[in-house]
């Protein structure tokens, strides 16, 4: 089974269908770590063997934590998608390779397995249990593409799209069953960016395509750049944003190794995470509490003295929100719609009840969204020239927006005080769009009574929050969503 882009395959509806926690033995037995018995190094059995008993290990680890086969994904030619604040219109191939170049330069980070152990357990692996980590990553992956890489900056090596097919929807008759493809798009539009005309204008190191959109960079100083991004999330306990680093920051939060966590809680791990980075000195992490972003904690903690003037730290602006009781409030959905057509918002952790995904668009009445249930072996990102084909993926997927989990946190990211000031503004005309009596957040001059800049957030704030399952188990399972749902 392919790696990246796995043809002809989709995830599984809900957490249902995933099995109970594995237990110790079924984590040695389903690729967590160590192989199993009959295929370790010295058992005398043929090499090829060995590689077809891995490749199976895989496929099980891949059918047991979240894929099964499934249709193309299907998008409509008439109705623009916005993804991370950029529109869209699939009329034209130019307009599908643009589209093409966006989502795969997105960094995907999935289910890994043998990695090392991580301290405090036997666990090599954070299959069934590290889903809501995976998509914090993504999110704060998001972030620090925009904070570091040049504007519109688009991987020079992303592969075409796979799985999925454009047409026009029209509505149901009884010529035409309800899904059924209309003629798409010639396979054209799938070529490598490197074949394209390079002779086009070019800005900030970016070339053009026909269509106008900036091209992939080959410059090597940027594809060094995005390779240390990439290497930050590696599942090494020397990497800063890895998993073995988010273990061990949740333990301050009463998590372990195994548990799983709910949006808000890595929302903090995430912002400890990169405060305790001096690489990061000049970017900072904000979690709102109670619903409530205020602006004078922010002002504070991105606010520099430096000698001879003054200075500003990029921010990253973490939400933890609820959209509704048991499910997500209808009324929400477009106000969530406006928030991700903002170039400010870098996405949103949530997912399906118990599912944890990434949201990084929408078309029409659909979420996009990035998935982690896919496990893949690890990568050694200590090695200066890793490959970075497992860390994107070319098979985007949708899923209706009345399955979104209502808890979920939303992320944004600000350069500059006047870019702040600016997603204040856009963010708050975005909340108003709500039919709801209550906005899902507000914004407030002033500080927060517990907000504590010496950690960079009160330590109140860690407490359980909502728990999301892989395989709709935890250790409180009798009680419903809202129950395990702490405002902060």
């Amino acid at each position: 089974m392919n790696s990246v882009s796995p043809s002809g395959v989709q995830y599984i509806v809900g957490g249902g269908t995933h099995e109970d926690r594995p237990s110790a033995q079924s984590r040695r037995h389903n690729g967590h770590g160590s192989a199993p018995d009959g295929i370790r190094e010295g058992s005398g059995e043929p090499d090829e063997v060995d590689r077809l008993k891995a490749k199976f290990m895989s496929a099980w680890n891949n059918v047991k934590y979240g894929w099964t086969v499934k249709s193309k994904t299907t998008f409509n030619k008439i109705s623009p998608l916005i993804l991370l604040g950029q529109s869209y219109l699939f009329n034209s191939e130019d307009e599908v390779d643009r589209f093409r170049q966006a989502f795969v330069s997105c960094v995907w980070l999935t289910y890994r397995r043998e990695f090392p152990q991580l301290e405090g357990s036997s666990l090599t692996t954070d299959c069934g249990w590290g889903c809501m980590l995976r998509s914090g990553q993504m999110l704060l992956a998001q972030g620090l593409l925009q904070h570091l890489m040049p504007p519109d900056w688009r991987w020079a090596d992303c592969h075409p799209l796979t799985d999925v097919d454009f047409e026009v929807l029209k509505p149901r008759s009884p010529s035409r069953p309800a899904g059924m493809s209309l003629p798409s798009f010639s396979s054209s539009w799938t070529s490598p960016v490197s074949q394209r005309d390079p002779s086009s204008g070019s800005s900030e190191g970016h070339r053009q395509t026909p269509g106008g959109c900036p091209a992939a960079s080959h410059e090597p100083q940027v594809e060094a750049l995005h390779r240390k991004v990439v290497s930050w999330f590696g599942d090494h306990p020397s990497t800063p944003f890895g998993v073995h680093q988010l273990v061990e920051l949740g333990k301050e939060s009463g998590k372990r190794a195994g548990d799983w966590y709910g949006p808000s809680v890595v929302a903090h791990m995430l912002r400890k995470a990169v405060a305790r980075t001096a690489e990061f000195h000049n970017l900072a992490v904000y979690v709102a509490q109670d619903s409530t972003v205020y602006k004078g904690d922010i002002m504070r903690l991105c606010e520099l003295s430096e000698s001879g003037g003054t200075g500003w730290k990029s921010v990253i602006i973490l939400v933890p929100v609820r959209l509704g009781g048991e499910s997500l409030n209808p009324s929400y959905i477009e106000c969530v719609k406006n928030i991700l057509k903002l170039k400010c918002c870098i996405g949103i952790i949530g997912g399906k009840p118990k599912h944890s995904l990434f949201f990084i668009g929408f078309q029409d009445e659909q979420l996009l969204y990035l998935d982690p249930h896919y496990c893949q072996p690890v990568v050694d990102v200590t090695h200066g020239n890793f490959s970075l084909e497992s860390f994107h993926c070319n098979s985007p997927r949708k899923m209706n927006f009345s399955r979104m989990d209502p808890s979920c946190t939303i992320g944004f990211y600000a350069q500059t005080k006047k870019d702040f000031e600016s997603l204040c503004s856009a963010v708050s005309e975005a909340l108003s769009s709500s039919k709801e009596k209550y906005p899902i957040f507000t914004f407030v001059e002033g500080r927060g009574q517990n907000y504590g800049l010496e950690g960079q957030s009160g330590g109140s704030m860690d407490g359980p929050a909502n728990i999301f399952s892989c395989n709709g188990m935890n250790r409180n399972s009798k009680r419903g969503s809202t129950d395990e749902f702490v405002l902060l």
